[in-house]
């Protein structure tokens, strides 16, 4: 099969000939429809705190078709996502099929799909998942809207965490694919004001189509007094959704006294803060970090149900072949906001 691999933070993604992947007891292969390109696949493949080993096939936002079950549950045809979660040695030598401890994602000792060479992602025309991870998608539900199903949950989560209810007026920054979920879901939540920062032009304007109430560019006027004229007030709930140095201090000052900071951007680089200016207004600062099954689930129920729709986010579908030059443009990102790979070829939009 083909896919993608990474052989080095200095080199484009390799497009290469892999052997198929066979599906053990307890496993499924998807032959893969679509797969997005997630802010993380860019940090993990440049110097820094943490990048991944030559050899990784990447790829852990995904949808597609069961080609090959080991689990009596599933059969061959169904379409399925699945969560990156690999339960480590430790919990599997048990017979746990997931973190014991119920921890998933944040667990030390998770070994995600898509960020090492023992466990390849989707970033190829086949991939491997554990079966207590995938999940059904319904009819209603196309293939596109299936991959994009990750970054939606992690801008679910994030709300929640933040505790947004009726009548909050909540800061986004950043409107990449987690800003404009973590907008459709605040205003799902009940917040009435949600502006969002971001410099990109064409991103402010899609963060108008997933609810939000102002638009500012950062670069052109100040945030706390710009959001103040829309709202009324400073915010009771802020959403750093970017993972550049220094937003967090930035946050901090634009926080009222007792408000609400939620990072969800991953700052892959060493960042200062002044613990004293966030002590003396008693804020709540929150680091989320991906998201629980449940949150896939509850993200997969509105889709099915209508009330939630992604695809103003999706700029970009390109092959395999395409995917290299694509995934570099995404560093510095003009109009982009979420990349789609079809490695087998584009779909009706309806599948």
């Amino acid at each position: 099969m083909k896919a993608a691999v990474f052989r080095g933070s200095d080199r484009l993604l390799a497009i290469e000939e892999l052997p198929l992947p066979q599906a053990g007891a307890g496993e499924l292969v998807l032959r893969v429809h679509y797969c997005g390109v997630c802010g993380s696949d860019l940090h993990a493949t440049h110097p820094g705190l943490f990048t991944v080993k030559e050899g990784t096939v990447l790829g852990h936002e995904f949808a597609g078709e069961i080609v090959e079950s080991g689990a009596t549950a599933w059969k061959v045809g169904e379409r399925a996502t699945a969560l990156p979660n690999n339960a480590c040695r430790a919990c599997t030598d048990e017979g746990f099929r997931e973190c014991r401890d119920g921890l998933g994602m944040i667990c030390p000792h998770n070994r995600l799909t898509g960020f090492s060479p023992n466990r390849p992602g989707a970033l190829a025309e086949y991939v491997k998942v554990p079966a207590g991870q995938a999940i059904r998608l319904p009819g209603a539900v196309n293939a596109r809207e299936g991959a994009m199903i990750e970054p939606l949950a992690v801008g679910l989560h994030a709300v929640q965490s933040g505790q947004v209810g009726l009548g909050c007026k909540v800061l986004v920054i950043g409107a990449g694919p987690i800003g404009l979920a973590v907008t459709a879901f605040a205003r799902q939540a009940g917040a009435t004001r949600v502006a969002v920062s971001e410099r990109a032009p064409g991103r402010r304007e899609v963060a108008a189509r997933f609810g939000a109430t102002a638009l500012i560019d950062p670069a052109a006027e100040e945030v706390g007094p710009a959001f103040a004229r829309h709202a009324g007030g400073p915010p009771d709930v802020i959403f750093e959704c970017v993972g550049v140095a220094g937003l967090i201090q930035q946050c901090i000052e634009l926080a009222p006294p007792r408000g609400r900071i939620v990072v969800v951007g991953v700052c892959a680089t060493e960042d200062r803060v002044v613990p004293q200016r966030a002590m003396a207004k008693e804020l709540n600062l929150q680091f989320v970090m991906g998201y629980a099954k449940a949150d896939w689930r509850r993200v997969l129920d509105l889709l099915d149900a209508g009330r939630v729709d992604p695809q103003a986010m999706l700029t970009d579908v390109v092959g395999l072949d395409e995917l290299p030059a694509a995934f570099e443009a995404l560093r510095r990102p003009t109009t982009q906001i979420k990349l789609l790979v079809a490695p087998g070829g584009d779909l009706p939009v309806s599948l």
